[in-house]
């Protein structure tokens, strides 16, 4: 078929699908919506994907993260009650790595974390901030967490064997509490509850998943000496699920990988836990590359997941597609009879249906995009939420609803085809 017939071709289809504006728009709609799904929760995933990890990173590839549980574990498919009856991580394994481990460069202790979570209001003349995580920790904080005082210092290790109420701010307690004023909290006395700390330093911003508040932010740290006196007793109210359980952050020396590093914690865990050649590990060791590959395991079955669903909404938008279309064969089969008596070839009268099912679906499918980028815009814009919209979304999209189209639509048209010109001719 020469490049003038086709092109004659799709204007006959597109001048059809002007004629029958109702019809077609309610046949696209199956399209429109499917074709929504897949940009826009794509969208969504890939920006939910990119700032985890982007906040999974900030911790710096050679740091360890030993816990009492973990996603590491969960994911493995190990029961959680089973996990919580595991024995709680103390400052004592913290001291016995750090005394013991040769290939260990900084080990911190973060008390008041995960499921030991510590939460209160803090306070400053008359502002106050949300419920934020109290962390304690050790002067190591900054090292072992690759975080960067923007303020002022982090407190120091006789601070720490001192047990002084100094206090390093997060981002989040920062803005509430010295945002509006912007005068510079180093020095100045704030509550926590009803304990006073002097604050003396703050920590930079940090990535944060999904855009929304969280860990990463909404927390002061104060010397895990300090937090064992004032919170680690007052556990009354926090004793299930064995919520008294530290988190040991590890971060080797530059000379040893990661995997001497890992074999020589384990050793000293498994020995001060006697466990025994045969019995498992009851605890934790996740780094960053553990953390990323079960969250690229959640991700690829999410996505798997997006596309049956939309699969589902462009199969009906395709069926709507191959019923009109056949109510539209029906309807023009004595037009087709004409254009055949006249010498249109079977080839053309085919390629003509299939031109009007495709244009039908791409309208479908470009309304989708925009549909779907609107509704990603629109999260971002209400709730901060980021998004990716990478041009293969859109290109999935495209090629979806043109496939769609053209799969459908065979069958109307090779049946138009087909047709008899001089029974075409007879039909009323």
């Amino acid at each position: 078929m020469n490049r003038g017939l086709a092109g004659e071709v799709v204007r006959m289809a597109l001048d059809t699908l002007r004629g029958n504006k109702l019809r077609s728009g309610l046949t696209i709609l199956g399209v429109v919506i499917g074709i929504t799904a897949i940009v826009g929760m794509t969208s969504l995933i890939r920006g939910f994907d990119q700032s985890l990890r982007d906040s999974v990173k900030a911790l710096g590839p050679s740091t360890i993260i030993l816990t009492k549980l973990s996603i590491v574990s969960i994911s493995s498919g190990a029961q959680f009650s089973d996990l919580l009856r595991r024995p709680n991580l103390t400052v004592d394994d913290a001291k016995a790595i750090e005394k013991l481990a040769p290939s260990i460069q900084t080990v911190d202790i973060l008390l008041g974390t995960g499921l030991a979570q510590t939460q209160e209001r803090m306070y400053y003349r008359g502002e106050r901030t949300k419920l934020l995580t109290i962390v304690g920790a050790t002067e190591q904080f900054a090292e072992a967490r690759f975080a960067k005082v923007t303020l002022g210092r982090f407190f120091t290790q006789p601070e720490v064997l001192h047990r002084r109420r100094v206090v390093v701010l997060g981002d989040t307690a920062y803005q509430g509490l010295f945002g509006k004023s912007g005068l510079d909290p180093v020095g100045k006395q704030v509550r926590i509850g009803a304990v006073e700390y002097t604050v003396v330093g703050v920590l930079e911003k940090a990535p944060s998943v999904g855009g929304f508040g969280n860990d990463q932010d909404d927390m002061v740290v104060i010397p895990e000496t300090t937090h064992q006196v004032l919170f680690s007793s007052n556990a009354t109210r926090r004793r299930l699920a064995g919520q008294n359980s530290a988190t040991i952050m590890i971060v080797p020396y530059a000379w040893a990988t990661r995997e001497d590093a890992l074999a020589d914690v384990e050793e000293i865990m498994r020995i001060r836990h006697g466990l025994k050649l045969d019995e498992p590990n009851d605890f934790d060791l996740a780094t960053q590359d553990a953390i990323l590959r079960v969250w690229d395991q959640i991700s690829r079955a999410t996505f798997l997941a997006l596309i049956v669903i939309s699969s589902i909404a462009l199969m009906v938008g395709g069926i709507g597609v191959m019923a009109i279309m056949m109510i539209s064969v029906t309807e023009r089969t004595r037009e087709i009879g004409v254009r055949k008596a006249l010498g249109a070839r079977r080839q053309e009268v085919l390629f003509q249906f299939l031109s009007e099912a495709a244009v039908l679906t791409l309208i479908g499918g470009v309304l989708g995009i925009l549909c779907g980028s609107g509704i990603g815009l629109g999260v971002t814009l209400a709730t901060g939420f980021p998004i990716s919209l990478p041009w293969w979304s859109f290109a999935i999209g495209m090629g979806f609803s043109a496939g769609v189209g053209i799969f459908f639509g065979m069958v109307p048209a090779v049946r138009a085809s087909r047709l008899d010109p001089i029974e075409a001719l007879r039909h009323e």
